[in-house]
């Protein structure tokens, strides 16, 4: 199973899919995200958004309905070393407080919760969604400056 995303300046090639993105450098996971669901991701590197969308985003072209946060059908924590924003809708939610280079992701969908955690020895909120979710959730990624890596962790 893949559990690593960076963005590297090396073209890949890949053939044209459906599902894959074909201008945003970003990355929706197969499975969905059911009911009460925590994970974690550690981040490198200058920009990445931790996302989770409806699988039913945009996947061709340039424009905000393909971007994570650029829409309704996602929202995406956006961190670098020196700030964090949430994004919704194309509205970006300035966060005051820094996070650690390891997120911690919480969806509860039949609550309508989303929440975001900045995690090292302790957990501490960085964001909180409450809305009505009408679809499956997944897990998405997007790495928007070279050499910047997004890794699942390992449940422990």
């Amino acid at each position: 199973m893949n559990r690593v995303v960076t963005c590297s300046e090396t073209k890949q090639r890949y053939s044209d899919h459906p599902e894959r993105f074909d201008s945003w450098t970003q990355v929706l996971c197969k499975e969905s995200v059911c009911g009460r669901c925590y994970w974690e991701v550690e981040w490198s590197g200058k920009d990445v958004f931790i996302s989770v969308s409806y699988k039913e985003i945009s996947r061709k072209g340039r424009g905000n309905e393909c971007g994570f946060g650029r829409n309704s059908q996602s929202w995406s924590l956006q961190c670098s070393s020196s700030s964090v924003s949430f994004w919704h809708s194309d509205i970006k939610t300035v966060i005051k407080d820094p996070s650690s280079s390891r997120i911690g992701v919480y969806v509860d969908h039949s609550a309508g919760t989303l929440s975001f955690y900045s995690v090292s020895d302790t957990m501490r909120l960085l964001h909180r969604v409450h809305t009505t979710f009408t679809q499956p959730l997944y897990t998405g990624v997007y790495v928007w400056q070279y050499n910047s890596t997004v890794r699942l962790c390992d449940p422990n």
